[in-house]
């Protein structure tokens, strides 16, 4: 499996929206023609499958300025997710037909008066509850 991303948590990604580089966005599901959303699934740790959709700005801007919406709150939310925690998006494609599956974990920030020591990986369980 390849890393696409990895990004350490910030205020408008717990609240809003989870904004990546522009670089990482071919990796992703290609977006169409005109198109400027694509819908996707993916795994996380546990098993479970999430379904985030990716936006970019509209005009042929050339930094299109990638961000998961659709879905994203929703795994913030249940995941339990604070600022500083760490996500990281896995591409792994599969040799015999070509196909791509996506792959998400979740590494909660380990701090120490106030500061992030080390990250640990997310035990796995996910909150019903949805903010």
């Amino acid at each position: 499996m390849e890393i696409i991303v990895s990004k350490r948590l910030s205020k408008v990604d717990i609240e809003k929206r989870m904004a990546f580089t522009s670089k990482s966005l071919n990796c992703f599901p290609a977006l169409s023609g005109n198109e400027h959303m694509v819908d996707f699934d993916v795994r996380d740790e546990c098993g479970h499958v999430w379904k985030f959709r990716i936006y970019t700005r509209k005009s042929n801007n050339k930094y299109r300025k990638p961000v998961l919406t659709k879905g994203w709150r929703e795994f913030v939310c249940r995941k339990e997710l604070s600022i500083d925690d760490k996500v990281e998006f896995y591409m792994d494609k599969q040799e015999a037909d070509g196909s791509v599956e996506y792959r998400v974990t979740v590494r909660k920030a380990v701090k120490v008066f106030g500061a992030v020591f080390a990250h640990k990986p997310f035990s796995g369980e996910v909150s019903n509850d949805i903010v």
